[in-house]
């Protein structure tokens, strides 16, 4: 038998090639393909957007409501500013 790949005279039932190493015959399984999750850029965006939710209803019972504003407007910021780039990288 002769190497598929390089020509080589090999023995009928040599599993690969001896002088470039390819296999004989084609793998019986193949590998899974790797799925990667798109939930956690959107679960990234939207917990700022939450946290920022969070803050504006309790800026004012908390005695610091010009604070919890700004950190409010901050986490908005933040979280819009990941699900634009989460949804970027989609495409």
């Amino acid at each position: 038998m002769q190497c598929r790949n390089c020509g080589t005279e090999i023995a009928d039932k040599a599993i690969v090639c001896y002088r470039c190493g390819v296999g004989t015959t084609d793998p019986i399984r193949k590998p899974v393909p790797i799925k990667r999750g798109r939930r956690m850029p959107l679960l990234a965006g939207v917990l700022p957007l939450v946290l920022a939710l969070a803050a504006l209803i309790g800026g004012e019972a908390s005695g610091y409501p010009r604070e919890m504003g700004i950190a409010a407007v901050v986490l908005a910021c933040c979280g819009l500013l990941l699900l634009i780039v989460g949804f970027l990288r989609r495409r």
